[in-house]
């Protein structure tokens, strides 16, 4: 029993020096170039596969930057899923929680690696849509249209697709960002700008499951003070059909 707790000690002691190198030795009794090598495999890999999921967050910062940001996750995060797909999570987590932000970071950082994260969880999630009881050419007005599991909606203060090394915004926008993206049937990622009015439109929806179209257009208007119910009602059938086109909405039920 002893000999199992002094190995596990070893361990978590040669763990903390692979993460932490600067300020943990190595508990062990090995050549220098042989750690050199475990240290350099785990924090190239962890870098590899968080740059891949947040490439315009890497583009964005120079090589020393970037390292730091992945040598702070591995010495200040403690991950709660020993699963690889769920490591971009855990790094938005970080820069959420436990990141100390400096004077020359972006404001949009934590925005920024959201947006990248969810294009991410949102390609390899499990969630599937029943389309047993829907109708995909049924009248958006007349019927209870329906959204799709695989569209998620967020909003954001910077608009984070726009985001590139040619435009770096340094201010929020004069109002949010919302974005719905969307797996599609064939598995292509998307997603589609919407403006307040429209985005409270697509909630309504997700949240419904009586009312039609037509329905949830007039109480919409009624909620936002707008007199002129017919023209919403007009506006709001072509957002949905366009929602319907990039399959945010799936159809009626």
């Amino acid at each position: 029993m002893g000999e199992n707790a002094d190995f596990r000690e070893k361990q978590i002691a040669f763990a903390r020096h692979i993460r932490d190198p600067e300020n943990n030795p190595s508990p062990v009794d090995a050549e220098e170039r042989r750690l050199a090598i475990y240290r350099e495999l785990f924090f190239n890999n962890l870098r590899n596969l968080i740059s891949q999921t947040f490439p315009v967050l890497k583009k964005l910062h120079n090589k020393d930057k970037w390292n730091n940001f992945i040598r702070q996750f591995m010495v200040l995060h403690e991950a709660q899923t020993p699963y690889f797909l769920e490591i971009p999570h855990e790094f938005h987590k970080f820069l959420q929680d436990e990141y100390q932000a400096s004077d020359d970071d972006f404001p949009f950082l934590i925005e920024l690696a959201h947006y990248e994260w969810a294009e991410l969880a949102l390609s390899v999630s499990d969630e599937e849509n029943e389309l047993s009881q829907v109708d995909p050419d049924g009248d958006l007005l007349n019927g209870i249209p329906l959204k799709s599991r695989l569209a998620w909606l967020f909003a954001y203060e910077f608009p984070v697709h726009r985001i590139s090394n040619d435009y770096i915004p340094t201010q929020p926008g004069e109002q949010p960002t919302f974005l719905a993206i969307c797996r599609k049937a064939n598995d292509d990622m998307d997603f589609m700008e919407l403006n307040p009015v429209m985005a409270r439109l697509l909630e309504m929806i997700d949240e419904n499951d009586k009312l039609t179209g037509r329905e949830l257009l007039v109480q919409l208007a009624e909620e936002i003070g707008y007199s002129d119910t017919d023209t919403l009602v007009q506006h709001g059938r072509e957002a949905m059909e366009q929602m319907r086109e990039a399959e945010i909405l799936l159809g009626v039920k």
